[in-house]
């Protein structure tokens, strides 16, 4: 990277003081600490434009300072989006609580009905001996229970009409279901479950129409909120290119100070600049090849042949130059004095086991030997 190689530059010797050096080098490690803060908000910025996609209204996990800016960035827009969104929860609420009341209206005129006693209350199992009954019916229901849940005001009531006329319908279903069709309680709740829909046909278009509103306001809600975010990043964005471009600036000074801090490099350390290019890597010296381009539009390193006039080069690239030569060279001279070790011990072990080898082999000539010997003596 472009900002990576200005860096380097900072590091050679190629300049003044010891003072000098430390005062530049304490400019770098400062850069380097915003570029890395800025890198972080960059990333930030991203993953919420990777997930934005998925609909997911949530902040992505990110560096707390980060968030803690975002967070009140986003106060200005999304209180207002908050308070639109309160203010159509308490008009939904209010909706929603009016048709409750006509359904309890629905619900008071079944309840006073002179079949409705058997369903008031849950059934006495154990008085009754209705021994199969939790068998038979796995949800059981009543008139009393609904009421207690309608009156709730503790969060555990019902949401909506819905859940009420789901309920309703449960204590009629559990009564048919459990008795014969032939039985009093049966046809009882037969006859009011057929009232009750009647009436509740008549108040549905109401609750239908409710329904398609909430969700309607539902989704523009969540769109809003959406929409606040990304206007909220979207600005960071451009807080963040801002900032950026206020470090390439300083990067720049930096570089024009290094430049003109830097000595002149002698004929004789050019020399040697010039044979040391010659002892890199093909890849390595594709790598040099590009440093003195930076500053060289006019210079092409990746040509089949380069002509690589040391003495033109600006005093920047020539320590530029020295800097990654010499930490090239160095890596490769500890790399060498690796491979030079293991060949050593390699060498040593063959060694070794070539003496042992010839050892066994003496052994077995000498035991053949005397062996023969044996073999000729008179005695034998």
């Amino acid at each position: 990277m472009q900002m990576e190689s200005q860096m380097e530059a900072v590091k050679v010797e190629g300049f003044g003081p010891d003072s000098e050096v430390e005062d530049l080098g304490r400019c770098v490690d400062e850069i380097s600490t915003t570029v890395s803060r800025l890198e972080q908000r960059v990333n930030d910025v991203e993953q919420f434009y990777l997930t934005t996609d998925n609909m997911e209204l949530t902040i992505t996990k990110s560096a707390s300072a980060f968030k803690e800016k975002v967070k009140e960035k986003q106060l200005t827009g999304l209180e207002k989006q908050q308070q639109e969104a309160s203010q159509r929860e308490a008009a939904a609420l209010k909706r929603m609580q009016e048709l409750m009341r006509q359904f309890a209206t629905i619900l008071r005129q079944i309840t006073q009905h002179k079949w409705a006693h058997p369903f008031m209350h849950p059934v006495d199992v154990e008085g009754l001996g209705l021994h199969d009954y939790y068998e038979i019916v796995q949800k059981p229901m009543d008139f009393g229970t609904i009421k207690s849940k309608m009156e709730a005001k503790d969060g555990t009531g019902y949401k909506n009409v819905r859940e009420i006329y789901s309920d309703v319908r449960l204590v009629f279903k559990n009564a048919m279901k459990y008795n014969d069709e032939r039985h009093d309680v049966h046809i009882m709740a037969k006859t009011l479950l057929e009232k009750f829909e009647e009436k509740w046909l008549q108040l549905l278009p109401k609750v239908a129409e409710e329904e398609k509103r909430q969700v309607e306001e539902e989704a523009k809600a969540e769109l809003d909120v959406k929409l606040a975010q990304e206007a909220v990043h979207a600005n960071m964005a451009k807080e963040l290119s801002n900032e950026l471009c206020d470090v390439d600036l300083q990067l720049e000074k930096l570089r024009q100070i290094v430049i003109q801090k830097c000595r002149k490099m002698s004929t004789e350390e050019k020399k040697k600049l010039g044979t040391a290019l010659t002892r890199l890597s093909p890849e390595d010296l594709g790598k040099a090849l590009e440093i003195v381009a930076e500053n060289n539009p006019g210079f092409q390193p990746t040509a089949q042949e380069v002509d690589l006039d040391i003495d033109a080069q600006s005093e920047l690239t020539l320590w530029r130059l020295k800097v990654f030569v010499q930490d090239k060279l160095k890596l490769a001279g500890k790399c060498s004095e690796a491979v030079v070790c293991n060949n050593i011990n390699n060498n040593e072990n063959t060694i070794k086991s070539n003496s042992k080898r010839r050892r066994e082999i003496s052994d077995a000539l000498t035991k053949n030997a005397i062996k023969r010997n044996r073999k000729l003596s008179p005695n034998s």
